[in-house]
Order: structure tokens, then C-alpha cells, then sequence
């Protein structure tokens, strides 16, 4: 893995030993699926992608509340490309030059990391320009850092960015990371205590049906804390989804997805076809007239390529 080094600017190379696979993730099954298809597609495309004069490249949305899984998803992508990583944090980067230095440093086949875009463009930072930000994610800079690469950004929640840095193009692929449901929750149990089932379970199904639901994050503390008894650590897990999980904070996991208009773990593609597709699936896509105005504002000189 590779990180910024904050006095040089330039890249340290670290081990990268994070263990996540897609078999531990706390993911629909439905999800990983589709996630492994696109991948393992992509792997296979270079010479379509240059046919279509593109830029052999795959770029991922991931959003939802801190703690769904969002970083262990990253490295699971990682080992299951058998790629490096570089993670880049914007707030470290002093203007577009600077990063244009550290995106020419990372090498093809890699997955370039772009964490909490959404703070970092709703802080109004003047370190980037807007043309910095979009070169990076699709110009002729994006051309000339090698092929193959996964991009991957993160972000809490999408709704207040502008939507052209989500168009397709510049985002393929966006997938939504919400609190724990009933079958995130048995995945964590198989994984943190070796549970497929137990009597308990149907009185945590419940629980959740009921609306109440904590972050994979939380569940999963409650659990490696309890590990020495799996009836322990259930209850524990039960007693914080009654007492803490009940949508004070905006906890209630029904309640956030309604609330985004988006079922749990949407996975959205670019192109007519997919959102047909999606469509289909779901019936919940759709587009909010009611948007309110981006924190992150555009130069007009760039609105009319955007």
C-alpha cells in the first residue's frame, strides 16, 4: 500500500495486509456478485476499451454512513485483483500540480483511493481548482497514470455534490453502504464468531424488521468484544440495537433508506442500458427536482464541457 508522506509530498510504500475479502464483507450475496462480475469484466477489456478509444480504467462510487464497510470493501477489491493501493488524501494535497505529481507516480494495475470527497468539497478548499478536480477523475491527466487502474471514491452521501462530478464517464459504478440489516448481520456473525445459526437470531430478525439497525462497524466491536460467548456477544448485539438502534441519531436503518429513495446496497452502472436495467430491478431510481445547490461550485468557464 502506498500513502502520501506529509514532509516530502511524495508516496511511502507500506505493507498491505489488510485481510478483507469479499467472503467476510458484510454484503448483500446478490451485491458481491455483480461487484466480482464488473471486476473480473473489466480485467478482461483492455483491448475493448481501446477499440472505444478509452482509457482502460474503472471507477467506483462508494457512499453511506462511516462504519458500513466502505475501507474493508476497498481492500477486498485489493486482494481480489491482487492490486496495490495508493490513498490519497485531498486535504494533504497543496494544489494541482501536486497532485498531478503523486497521480503520474502511481503505477498501472492499482487501485487509487480518493477518501471522503464530499467533506473535502464542502470544506470549499482552495488547495485544488475545480479543473483539478475533474482532470483528475476523467481529463488527459486521468490518460497518463497507466492502465488498468480501479478508482475508488468515497463519501457519506452524495446528495449535496454536484452532479457532475457523478455523471458517468467520471463515476461508473455506484454502490450505497447502509447500516446493517438482518442478512449483513448473519454474515457477521459466520465471520467474528463462526455462527450460521442460532435460537437467538430469530429475535434479532425481528428487531431489525422493526426498523432499528447499528453500522456494521458497531456490530461487529460488540461482537469481537463478546467472541469467548456467541450467546453473549448476540445479546449484546440485541441489547444495543433495542437501546441505541431505535432511529435516535439517525440510526434506523429503514428510515435512511426511505429517506435516500435508495434500496439497500444499490449498485448503479453508466449507460442507457443500465439504468434501464436498474429501473427494472428496483423501481426506485429516480432524480430529485428538489436538489439543493451544490457546496462545491464549478468555474462557468468549465460548465459548458461538463
Amino acid at each position: 500500500m502506498n500513502v502520501v508522506d506529509d514532509q516530502k509530498g511524495r508516496w511511502r510504500s507500506v505493507p498491505f495486509t489488510h485481510p478483507s475479502t469479499f467472503e467476510t464483507t458484510a454484503m448483500e450475496s446478490e451485491l458481491k456478485i455483480k461487484v466480482k462480475s464488473d471486476l473480473e469484466s473489466f480485467l478482461r477489456a483492455k483491448q475493448y476499451y481501446h477499440k472505444l478509444g478509452r482509457v482502460w480504467k474503472r471507477s467506483y462510487l462508494l457512499y453511506g454512513p462511516s462504519g458500513t464497510g466502505k475501507s474493508s470493501f476497498v481492500a477486498a477489491v485489493a486482494n481480489f485483483l491482487s492490486y496495490d493501493v495508493y490513498d490519497i488524501d485531498l486535504t494533504k494535497v497543496s494544489d494541482d500540480s501536486d497532485l498531478k505529481f503523486l497521480l503520474l507516480q502511481t503505477t498501472a494495475k492499482s487501485v487509487v483511493v480518493f477518501e471522503d470527497l464530499d467533506r473535502y468539497l464542502s470544506e470549499k478548499s482552495t488547495a485544488l481548482s475545480s479543473s483539478g478536480i475533474l482532470n483528475f477523475m476523467d481529463g488527459i491527466l486521468s490518460s497518463s497514470c497507466g492502465e488498468g487502474r480501479v478508482m475508488v471514491y468515497t463519501m457519506n452521501e452524495k446528495d449535496h455534490v454536484h452532479p457532475a462530478i457523478l455523471r458517468p464517464g467520471r463515476i461508473d459504478v455506484h454502490i450505497h453502504f447502509p447500516l446493517c440489516d438482518f442478512t449483513a448481520f448473519k454474515t457477521l456473525a459466520n465471520s467474528y464468531l463462526g455462527l450460521k445459526d442460532h435460537k437467538l437470531f430469530p429475535q434479532v430478525e425481528e428487531i431489525f424488521q422493526n426498523g432499528s439497525s447499528l453500522s456494521p462497524a458497531e456490530i461487529g466491536e460488540l461482537m469481537i468484544a463478546n467472541r469467548g460467548s456467541p450467546s453473549r456477544a448476540l445479546k449484546s448485539v440485541i441489547n444495543a440495537l433495542q437501546t441505541e438502534g431505535d432511529g435516535n441519531g439517525g440510526r434506523c436503518g429503514r428510515k435512511a433508506v426511505e429517506e435516500s429513495g435508495e434500496p439497500s446496497g444499490v449498485f448503479c452502472t453508466e449507460g442507457a442500458n443500465a439504468v434501464k436495467e436498474f429501473k427494472k430491478l428496483y423501481g426506485l431510481f429516480r432524480v430529485k427536482s428538489n436538489r439543493k445547490s451544490p457546496s462545491f461550485n464549478l468555474n462557468n468557464d468549465l460548465k459548458s464541457g461538463l
